[in-house]
């Protein structure tokens, strides 16, 4: 069995949160553009630290009876994450209505999410964006919120405090969006800056 596909069952395992602790994951992205990954520590300076793991015993993981990403129905959520949630959008002064929504359409609340492109956690964080964020480990909730929140923040900043340019960007790329002097014409943007800001009005008025 070759090291990649033990890597990629490891990925998968914690995406389901069946271990509770695992090796960290250490990546670098080679001449060709391609990201490469290890679970064993590498000598090689090349390679950075991608996935910090420790016990999770403690993370939160709000239960759903339904298809998050098939709704708009807003999700009561534990007090820990609520409380985490509250201080992110409290220190960016970011709506906190927006940020449940945005966590809502990227991971449907799962701390585990990874996307095809790599994307990790609640909020979704590229590997680069975490590290400019300071996020060691993106599927810690409190570090990727922390960190997603923040980086929002500064999308609003750069785009006027217009949401849907924002979102817009946190979706597509600020360089997309300064691209096409507007919202990108991807069908994935455009649906997913009606759909967070759909969710946003329904977390403002729950029920």
């Amino acid at each position: 069995m070759s090291s990649r596909f033990l890597l990629l069952i490891t990925l998968l395992t914690v995406a389901s949160g069946f271990f509770p602790a695992l090796a960290d994951i250490y990546s670098y992205r080679d001449e060709n553009g391609v990201i490469n990954f290890t679970n064993v520590r590498p000598n090689d300076a090349q390679y950075k630290i991608h996935i910090a793991y420790k016990d999770r015993r403690s993370v939160v993981r709000p239960v759903t009876s339904f298809d998050l990403s098939k709704n708009y129905v807003p999700v009561t959520l534990p007090a820990r994450l609520d409380a985490i949630v509250n201080q992110a959008a409290n220190s960016y002064a970011v709506d906190k209505a927006l940020v449940q929504a945005v966590i809502h359409a990227e991971s449907a609340f799962n701390a585990y999410a990874i996307s095809a492109k790599g994307a990790l956690g609640l909020m979704q964080l590229m590997p680069e964006t975490a590290q400019r964020y300071g996020v060691r480990d993106s599927f810690d909730p409190e570090q990727n919120i922390i960190g997603g929140v923040h980086y929002l923040r500064d999308l609003l900043d750069t785009f006027g405090n217009n949401r849907r340019l924002a979102l817009a960007a946190y979706n597509a790329g600020e360089n997309s969006v300064l691209r096409y002097g507007g919202i990108p014409p991807f069908p994935e943007t455009v649906n997913y800056v009606d759909r967070v800001l759909k969710l946003q009005d329904a977390y403002r008025n729950p029920g």
